[in-house]
């Protein structure tokens, strides 16, 4: 399709502060439709000048009642409406619609976490209800004649029932959007994107993490720049089981970056010893990594003869939502620029040849294993015994994230005839395409797994844990039995007894074992 013709279908998202804003870009661009996203407060002018068919309005955390709540640009209704431009609402954006437009926006007495939030609307002349949920609330509404439509759940998130064909329906069959945008497109703007922002006598250094989204971001960089692009990966202490190791040799071997690995283990560990908050932990680490960074830098200063302009840091856009990014940093990251989505790395990997053996990886926190041990991490042997990555039968792309998570309490049991007082293990396994939304993952018959991480946790006295635990002790699992009777809303039980059976009776000093069957929201997907 002419390039032309697809920035003329394209849709434009105004942002409001919404967790999800991305995620609708990269829904739109599932749907092979261009998008792009801007500040909802972006002035009139720069909108127009995108010449959008399409304008959503995202949600976000504000109320439209507070004086200092966002909006968009005096003149938009009017010019959404002589130029014939679809503007769909969705959430607080249906609420600043309505406002707008001369309509009453009432919070609701009821507000559910999860897959809804409800609010009541007095709706403005021309709008009527086209939906409702099951407690009687506004769920959409529409204004055909003038081509403005609203939503009060967000369709754009993985666990919002049908909320994909939504989007489908509204782009194709309302707006009449035609679909002609690929994600081969991206590699070619992005790299123009990049040298208009480094110069050509630039060079940039890479924080990478081990992770896709950095991995990925490096790539994309190097190809773009070339040797003008240094990596440096920081063993903080704090990684997966020899995941040093694996990343490194990654690195060198398959995606041909150059890496320089800092050890600073002892730097890490030090500071975090006796800490037990989990946001002092973050903190901690957080400043650790750009001291890293800054030495890092400075000796890179030092051979090149000139400072590097800009760092560059590739995350998950849950990790940007959920984090408080540290200005300091934050003023030299340039990321995979704004027409780029983070959710779609993945993609674009593939496209780069970075290996599919490293884009499936599971998804790992930037403070490590820091928020998966509760409490101080330094103390006795806990880093040795929970580092170990999943063990799957079959199931490791099912699942987006599945790991164990030691609590600081202990439980009175009965073992061996004899009263004990154990440690406690948290278990997690989560599905989820992005990391926004999550829901706890679901065995089947098919689908069991060899839970060595699981029995992976911090338990005192176990430094030889993973040389005991090097067999399959539950590669019997994968034998579907006719008498399970599997549910898809639950957990079999039996399955779970034996699980529960098996950590307690092959890890000493775990005498409890619970399941986190939490969705996110209002969990997120790490305890800490």
């Amino acid at each position: 399709m002419d390039p032309k013709a697809v920035k003329s279908d394209s849709v434009l998202i105004l942002d409001f502060g919404s967790q999800y804003t991305h995620l609708i870009t990269r829904r739109i661009r599932s749907l092979s439709v261009f998008s792009l996203c801007i500040s909802g407060t972006s002035p009139l002018s720069s909108i127009t000048s995108l010449n959008p068919k399409v304008v959503i309005l995202s949600g976000g955390p504000h109320s439209v009642h507070a004086d200092d709540s966002p909006s968009f640009a005096d003149g938009f209704v009017e010019w959404a409406q002589s130029n014939g431009v679809f503007v769909l609402g969705i959430c607080y954006g249906l609420h600043l619609l309505v406002q707008r437009l001369g309509g009453e926006v009432r919070v609701g007495e009821k507000q559910e976490y999860g897959r809804m939030e409800i609010e009541t609307a007095t709706l403005p002349n021309g709008f009527e209800v086209v939906a409702r949920s099951q407690q009687g609330a506004v769920a959409a509404v529409e204004d055909k004649d003038r081509r403005f439509y609203g939503l009060q759940y967000h369709p754009e998130v993985t666990h919002s029932p049908e909320g994909m064909e939504t989007l489908r329906s509204f782009l194709f069959e309302v707006c009449g959007v035609n679909a002609g945008w690929k994600m081969e497109n991206v590699m070619d703007e992005e790299i123009k994107v990049i040298n208009n922002m480094v110069g050509p006598d630039d060079h940039v250094i890479c924080a990478l993490s081990g992770g896709v989204d950095s991995t990925v971001a490096a790539t994309l960089v190097h190809k773009a720049i070339g040797d003008r692009l240094h990596c440096v990966f920081v063993d903080n202490g704090l990684l997966r089981y020899k995941e040093r190791e694996r990343v490194m040799e990654t690195f060198e071997r398959d995606v041909h970056l150059p890496v320089t690995c800092v050890d600073a283990t002892e730097q890490f560990l030090s500071k975090l010893k006796g800490v037990v908050d989990p946001e002092l932990k973050r903190k901690i680490i957080g400043k650790e990594f750009i001291c890293v960074f800054d030495a890092f830098a400075k000796e890179l200063e030092n051979n090149l003869g000139k400072k590097s302009a800009f760092l560059v840091q590739g995350t998950l856009y849950p990790d940007v939502i959920e984090s408080c990014p540290n200005q300091e940093l934050e003023e030299l990251t340039l990321t995979q620029s704004k027409v780029i989505i983070m959710l779609e790395v993945r993609q674009l990997g593939r496209i780069l040849s970075v290996p599919y053996s490293f884009l499936k990886r599971h998804p790992f926190p930037g403070p490590g294993l820091a928020v998966r041990v509760l409490g101080d991490v330094t103390e006795d042997n806990a880093l040795d015994t929970i580092r170990q990555s999943i063990k799957d039968a079959g199931i490791y792309d099912s699942i987006w994230q599945a790991f164990a998570v030691f609590l600081p309490v202990k439980s009175v049991g009965v073992q061996g005839n004899q009263r004990t007082h154990s440690h406690v293990v948290a278990l997690r396994a989560v599905t989820s395409q992005d990391g926004m939304t999550a829901d706890w993952y679901v065995f089947i018959a098919l689908h069991c797994f060899a839970l060595h991480d699981w029995c992976n946790v911090y338990v005192p006295h176990l430094s030889q844990l993973y040389t005991n635990l090097t067999f399959d002790p539950f590669s019997h699992l994968l034998t579907p039995k006719p008498k399970f009777s599997f549910s898809s809303c639950n957990f079999e039980r039996e399955f779970l007894d034996d699980v529960v059976q098996k950590i307690c009776n092959n890890v000493r000093g775990v005498n409890c074992v619970a399941l986190d069957i939490t969705s996110k929201p209002p969990s997120t997907i790490e305890w800490e």
